[in-house]
């Protein structure tokens, strides 16, 4: 499989597939594709098709097999980048929920949660993510740009909750709550802080769709009251 990423901060991903070759995606992200190349709808067991569920995925993916060679495209859902990102077995990677856009190869999708994060912050679930492992090539949703960073053992980035894309599994992470009575009412940061602990690789994005989704929500006209 031969693929590559245009469009800017619009983008998709145009796959280049041989006879045989298929990919999984997210239901609804292929935006177009050859006639040489068929879907098929899969759940993959009603506890696989759960797990998605409450990772912000849909229940059901879909499977895209070449009969012959051919291009299928797979675009973003939201204004930002597309991540592709090498999975092998000794390198499993994990992302936030709702970032999965299309893998090839034998690439497997689980829930994965920290529970040190806070079982009273999140109702005893933990903080749940994605996570990505097998063999394969993942494609991931990044919400505005992506800025990459490696984080040696012993060391820690702090991130504001939602800045965090996708980071190695060998990294760990927890929730930290802000620090002073003046910097959580007037810091505009919120109550929390992400820590994410080395070692390991981490992608941050540059513009987490909740908060900008906050930010024109404040700019929208609204009834009156009366």
């Amino acid at each position: 499989m031969r693929y590559e990423i245009k469009g800017g901060n619009l983008p998709v991903v145009l796959c280049q597939l041989e006879a045989g070759e298929e990919m999984m995606c997210e239901g609804g992200s292929m935006a177009w594709m050859d006639d040489e190349i068929e879907m098929k709808t899969e759940g993959g067991g009603l506890g696989k098709m759960f797990g998605r569920m409450f990772t912000g995925e849909k229940m059901f993916k879909n499977r895209y097999v070449a009969k012959k060679p051919g291009e299928i495209a797979f675009a973003s859902s939201f204004p930002g980048s597309i991540k592709a990102i090498e999975i092998t077995p000794d390198r499993p990677i994990i992302a936030q929920k709702g970032a999965f856009l299309a893998s090839c190869g034998n690439v497997d999708v689980s829930v994965f949660f920290q529970q040190r994060i806070g079982g009273a912050l999140f109702g005893g679930e933990g903080f749940l993510m994605q996570k990505f492992s097998g063999s394969g090539i993942v494609f991931l949703e990044i919400d505005g740009s992506a800025i990459e960073y490696d984080i040696p053992a012993g060391d820690c980035k702090i991130l504001d909750t939602g800045y965090l894309a996708a980071m190695d599994a060998t990294c760990s992470v927890e929730l930290q709550r802000i620090k002073g009575a003046k910097n959580v009412l007037f810091g505009g940061e919120g109550l929390f802080n992400t820590i994410v602990r080395g070692p390991g690789h981490i992608i941050v994005q540059t513009m987490p769709i909740s908060n900008t989704a906050m930010t024109l929500y404040g700019h929208m006209p609204h009834p009156s009251a009366n």
